[in-house]
């Protein structure tokens, strides 16, 4: 089977990545090991040109910057955040014999997808302190959990009338069979012996589900990407490595930010809708006059990278005639009229220029005049900074499902051209 060079560290990142919080992880890794310093949102900051930093917030949102010598930013943002299932805060309950975990829904899930799964639990654990709270990540390799179906004998009209599922009743998984503990004592002994620490030590768990399968390429020659979450971590490994791989000198400073919570709005202390991006920018040009901040905004481009939809051949009606991306085609532009993304006629224009220049091909992608269209963090980052945007990502298919399709040619495409956009003048 044939492999894209750039497929395999995809596929590592996105299964050692099953929540925000280890996806920032494995990403300082990544920088740390890359020659990127830390940085404290607390602490004074110290910058000198050319110097390569990082920063998180909330363990779930992070930004890195190598600083440039001109009042100028490229940008380019994503969002760690997937559609999933999540614990509630008193997860367990006894039903029928079984032990089983409540969840809440998280973002647009396609619910039917989640089911018949090996499921799994991942996340933050919060643990007690002699002065404040502290975290530790984990993780539950072996299936842990399942959402079994209904057998068909018991639902006879679901082939035609369709899986419908009520969230509250329907999405608790499955956890063990009725035993003396309750669901949640076993569960907090569990987290206690694999972070080796006393289960009264843990004070909350922020614990998400997800499917213990790997991602793998797929195809007759591996054409094709099968993985969870490629909406929107792929977005995030491409501009990572590009930002990683751009060591030539630049005057501008180049730009990543990838927030939480874009999947349930963005409006939170980690999200798109903070000042997270701002204060950063600020800082970093500060430190001669507010004058050279407005300066830095008017000369600087941000990239809005997200996952776009790809025509479905089962479903070719529900896309505009001449508006079909396809899998591994090239990145594909996104507009729309009514501002839900932030691309305009300039930016778009700069992007194909940018993809030219990377010898990689385009596609654009508007939604249905009788269909709604979705959104993300573009046009709150334009509002946000008054920066010039463009809204753009990598076709694919079943998006929001538990298991994801896209193309291994499409992720190579993309960092070419996040490379090109480091090393090209914004004009």
């Amino acid at each position: 089977m044939k492999k894209e060079t750039k497929t395999n560290p995809l596929l590592e990142f996105i299964d050692r990545s099953p929540t925000p919080f280890h996806a920032v992880q494995e990403m300082t890794d990544y920088l740390s090991g890359k020659g990127f310093n830390e940085l404290n949102e607390a602490d004074s900051w110290d910058l000198v040109p050319n110097g390569k930093y990082f920063l998180t917030r909330n363990g779930s949102s992070l930004i890195a910057f190598t600083v440039g010598s001109k009042p100028e930013f490229k940008i380019i943002g994503a969002h760690t955040d997937s559609p999933n299932l999540r614990l509630k805060p008193n997860a367990g309950y006894t039903k029928s014999g079984y032990q089983q975990l409540g969840v809440e829904v998280y973002g647009g899930v396609l619910l039917s997808t989640w089911t018949d799964r090996d499921l799994s639990l991942a996340g933050r654990v919060i643990l007690a302190g002699k002065k404040k709270p502290s975290s530790k990540l984990i993780r539950f390799d072996q299936p842990l959990l399942r959402i079994p179906q209904l057998a068909i004998h018991l639902n006879r009209d679901v082939n035609k009338k369709g899986l419908i599922l009520n969230e509250q009743n329907h999405l608790p998984p499955i956890f063990s069979l009725k035993k003396k503990s309750s669901p949640d004592e076993i569960l907090k002994k569990m987290v206690a012996k694999e972070l080796k620490c006393k289960p009264a030590d843990i004070t909350g768990l922020e614990l998400s589900l997800y499917d213990t399968q790997p991602g793998t390429l797929a195809g007759p020659e591996g054409e094709f990407i099968f993985s969870g979450r490629l909406d929107n971590l792929a977005s995030c490994h491409s501009a990572m490595q590009a930002l990683a791989e751009s060591t030539k000198k630049d005057p501008a400073t180049r730009v990543i930010a990838f927030y939480d919570h874009e999947e349930v709005g963005s409006e939170t202390a980690q999200g798109a809708g903070s000042p997270f991006l701002k204060d950063v920018l600020e800082r970093i040009v500060l430190k001669e006059d507010r004058e050279t901040f407005f300066r830095a905004m008017a000369n600087s481009f941000f990239i809005s990278a997200d996952m776009a939809h790809a025509v479905h051949p089962n479903y070719s009606e529900k896309h505009d005639a001449q508006h079909m991306p396809i899998i591994n085609s090239g990145p594909v532009i996104k507009s729309n009229a009514n501002q839900r993304y932030a691309t305009e006629g300039l930016s778009s224009a700069w992007f194909e220029m940018l993809c030219k220049k990377a010898g990689v091909p385009v596609q654009k992608f508007v939604v249905r005049s009788d269909l709604g269209c979705g959104s993300t963090i573009g046009p709150i980052t334009a509002a946000n900074l008054g920066i010039r945007t463009v809204d753009v990502g990598n076709p694919m298919l079943s998006m929001h499902s538990i298991r994801e399709m896209s193309g291994t040619k499409d992720h190579e495409y993309m960092i070419r051209v996040f490379k090109e956009f480091f090393r090209s003048a914004t004009g």
